[in-house]
């Protein structure tokens, strides 16, 4: 794989094709995540892959549950955003809005009950970690689902990570029979884009590297 390649390639798809995905290329991509580093070689990540009719059980439940509660996706802040983040926020919405607007679709619902349905795909997986760890070891469930879509666009899949299911936590431990004493931190759609989709014809843009970092020389 050309790394290089693959990062600059690479971007969240938010509509699939129905084709399946067999559990040994699931196995291949996991056997490469494991890879990842983790402090003093942890390992703290866990994973549930939920495919066929149990994936789709669980995504009508979740938006049925989303119906219901109206819990919605967000930056998940606890005070006001700075203006360079929510301007940032802002310009991903003015590209997106008029890709959905050819849909047929409203942005909050298509989000909203897109992410609890993982956007149609065929295969949702599920990070978890034991709530033994402090949160300092979701430093490690990050890297490994870095590893896990750079990975997944090498065998030619793609996907998008999904953080609305963590607002479900305990209708998902129900559901997918998680012990208490696993968090759920997010989710992950995989599985084919469907070129032909409005919604996958759009890149969110970067910002200047000026605005991320300081030198200290």
């Amino acid at each position: 794989m050309d790394l290089l390649k693959a990062i600059k390639e690479r971007k969240s798809t938010r509509a699939f094709k129905p084709d399946k995905v067999s559990r040994q290329q699931i196995e291949e991509i996991l056997k490469l995540v494991i890879d990842a580093p983790s402090a003093i070689n942890l390992q703290p990540w866990e994973f549930i892959v939920v495919m066929g009719e149990e994936k789709e059980r669980l995504s009508r439940r979740l938006i049925k549950l989303y119906r219901e509660k109206q819990i919605s996706c967000s930056p998940g802040n606890v005070k006001p955003l700075a203006e360079n983040f929510s301007k940032r926020g802002a310009e991903s919405f003015e590209l997106m809005n008029p890709y959905l607007e050819k849909m047929g679709q409203d942005f909050n619902r298509f989000v909203n009950e897109g992410s609890c349905n993982f956007y149609g795909a065929p295969v949702a997986v599920i990070m978890c970690l034991d709530n033994a760890f402090s949160k300092a070891r979701l430093v490690d469930i990050g890297i490994g689902l870095g590893y896990f879509v750079l990975i997944a666009h090498h065998f030619g899949f793609s996907t998008c990570p999904i953080g609305l299911i963590n607002a479900y936590e305990d209708d998902m431990k129900e559901i997918l029979n998680i012990p208490e004493n696993k968090d759920v931190v997010i989710g992950i759609a995989l599985g084919y884009a469907d070129p032909e989709s409005p919604a996958n014809q759009f890149k969110s843009p970067r910002d200047s590297l000026d605005n991320f970092v300081k030198w200290v020389d």
